[in-house]
């Protein structure tokens, strides 16, 4: 890693200026954003509006072509996956991606692997989260709820020991119950250290529980303000909390 100047006020993660492409379709156009020790900053947008792709720039799963990624001042973009997770940036992603055929403990000790293996105090962090896990300890990940994959889908990041956790659409799929489950855990999850950078259709639940918010339209960040500010904003309302 190439380190910059350091200072206890850098960002846990910034975003400067950063460009994306697939082949040669243009996907991130100078995205610019930070997330802050102890915040929850979450990015909302349409399908395809690049939220994704920029947690899979920011992940190593694809390589900006311009523009800086730090993390607490160094530079990170253009790393691959495994070097970027050796740092602390730990990803749920977009469909929870669960290994089926394994039970629920083989999906968290797979969370650990940086670590060599799992820590009983990691385990049992994620259980006190996650009581339904704990219950399902045994059984094939296949098997479970959609509710209970994303549960274990973020218990698996977690038990990674992040020092950022990025979150591709945690709520997808489920019923209204579930998600506020989901929600009330992040927050957990944040009051107990970890940063969250969450990438949300569900504008409402994401910028209710966010300290910042940033909208993305087409590959460029379009308005960004306090997750209170951008509820009350009249754009914002009328284009993803569907109101007149």
């Amino acid at each position: 890693m190439s380190a910059t100047v350091t200072s206890d006020a850098l960002p846990m993660l910034e975003l400067r200026d950063v460009h994306t492409f697939y082949g040669q379709i243009h996907a991130l156009k100078g995205i610019s954003l930070t997330v802050n020790a102890g915040e929850i900053v979450t990015l909302i947008g349409a399908n395809g509006a690049g939220k994704s792709t920029t947690l899979k720039t920011i992940s190593g799963l694809l390589s900006p072509r311009r523009g800086d990624i730090l993390l607490e001042g160094w530079k990170i973009g253009g790393m691959p996956a495994h070097r970027v997770a050796a740092t602390g940036i730990a990803q749920s992603p977009e469909g929870r991606r669960v290994f089926p055929r394994m039970s629920v403990l083989e999906n968290l000790e797979m969370g650990a692997f940086l670590h060599g293996k799992a820590d009983p105090a990691d385990l049992a962090r994620v259980y006190d989260l996650f009581p339904r896990l704990k219950e399902r300890n045994s059984q094939k990940a296949g098997t479970l709820s959609g509710g209970e994959q994303q549960m274990l889908a973020i218990g698996r990041a977690l038990m990674a020991r992040p020092r950022l956790l990025l979150l591709d659409e945690p709520s997808m799929g489920l019923a209204p119950i579930l998600v506020e489950q989901i929600f009330d855990i992040v927050k957990q999850v944040n009051q107990q250290g970890t940063p969250v950078l969450l990438v949300e259709q569900n504008a409402l639940m994401a910028l209710a529980i966010a300290d910042r918010g940033y909208v993305i339209q087409t590959g460029q960040i379009v308005l960004s303000d306090t997750g209170p500010a951008l509820l009350q904003n009249d754009l914002v309302r009328k284009a993803y909390l569907g109101e007149e």
